[in-house]
């Protein structure tokens, strides 16, 4: 099967999947969660490198 072939019966059977609802979780709530994530990530690369030479 190639892949346009199961790209247009994917396509074809989220068209027939009937209605469109609101998500579950509201999209700025995955945003600020990412955000949330990222800016850890950041605070701890920056604590780990905090009083170190540069090179």
């Amino acid at each position: 099967m190639a892949l346009t072939s199961v790209t247009t019966v994917l396509t074809t059977v989220a068209a027939e999947s009937g209605e469109h609802s609101d998500p579950a979780v509201p999209v700025w709530v995955v945003g600020l969660i990412a955000f949330g994530i990222l800016l850890a990530l950041l605070v701890g690369v920056v604590a780990f490198g905090g009083g170190r030479e540069h090179s």
